[in-house]
């Protein structure tokens, strides 16, 4: 199973992720796109690298604003997986948005 991150640690992975916020224990990042059209493309993206990396994020879709949480619930909060996968949707929100 995967290791909870300490708060030093986290603290220098939001250090790296600067529009992320830690969220009662998930890494939360709220991204507004031009419309629901690249709204949906960047979750599609999100979607096939969750895929491929068997760690999914929580999605909440209203128009073309998107909130991706990462946390690893097995864990009971952030571990490097979530780091990595917010990282991954980082720079799939600044190519897109």
């Amino acid at each position: 199973m995967a290791q909870l991150l300490s708060d030093p640690e986290i603290g220098k992975a939001l250090g790296r992720l600067p529009k992320w916020r830690l969220v009662e224990g998930g890494l939360v990042l709220v991204a507004q796109f031009a419309d629901f059209a690249q709204a949906i493309q960047a979750v599609n993206r999100v979607a096939e690298i969750a895929e491929n990396d068997n760690h999914h994020p929580d999605i909440d879709i209203r128009w073309n604003k998107v909130t991706f949480r990462c946390s690893t619930h097995s864990a009971g909060g952030v571990t490097a997986l979530d780091t990595s996968l917010a990282t991954e949707i980082d720079g799939i929100v600044s190519a897109i948005g």
